[in-house]
């Protein structure tokens, strides 16, 4: 590893540790869900990156998904999995009874894989269509989201990022098929 790339990551190590100090690794956030009503533009989405973004993809339980940055994931009855460049397995229940699946939330989950921040949650509702988007400081990114076919009341979203000094994320909000709110979560910060 040479002296540039250590740096740059021990710089992208502090600016993550910054800017989400206070977040657990796996935040939930729940908001109560609302009737439709017309849909809100997207902002700047990960279309722009040369990926369908908005809709959501039915997966088979095992089913891997390349997710950008290097990660796949796949999803099962028993919760999220996923493995990046670093880690080779990790996973996210949402039966152990640490998700509340009776109720909308959304959660956040960051990762800093090289130059990029990869940024995933688990969401909870019971709309089969929904859109998430990410507020950064860099502007909105609409995440791809994924489910089980039927109707499980969870799912998980991802996007990645360029990683740079000053990132931040300022939010990440749950939407409906017609743009409604149903959860968001903000970070904390010192």
């Amino acid at each position: 590893m040479t002296r540039m790339t250590t740096t740059k990551k021990c710089v992208a190590a502090v600016v993550v540790a910054a800017a989400l100090a206070a977040v657990p690794a796996a935040a939930q956030a729940v908001a109560p869900e609302r009737a439709p009503a017309a849909a809100e533009a997207h902002g700047r989405s990960a279309e722009a990156a040369g990926r369908v973004a908005g809709s959501v993809r039915v997966v088979a339980p095992d089913e891997r998904v390349q997710a950008g940055a290097g990660v796949e994931l796949w999803l099962t009855e028993e919760g999220k999995h996923w493995s990046t460049p670093e880690m080779d397995y990790q996973f996210r229940s949402v039966v152990d009874g640490n998700i509340d699946l009776s109720r909308p939330s959304i959660g956040l989950m960051t990762e800093v894989l090289g130059d990029r921040y990869f940024l995933s949650g688990i969401y909870v509702t019971k709309n089969t269509a929904v859109r998430v988007v990410v507020d950064t400081s860099d502007g909105k990114v609409t995440g791809s989201v994924i489910r089980l076919a039927g109707k499980p009341g969870w799912g998980v979203w991802y996007t990645d990022v360029p990683l740079h000094d000053d990132l931040a994320v300022n939010s990440v909000t749950l939407y409906d098929q017609y743009g409604k709110k149903i959860a968001s979560l903000t970070p904390s910060r010192p």
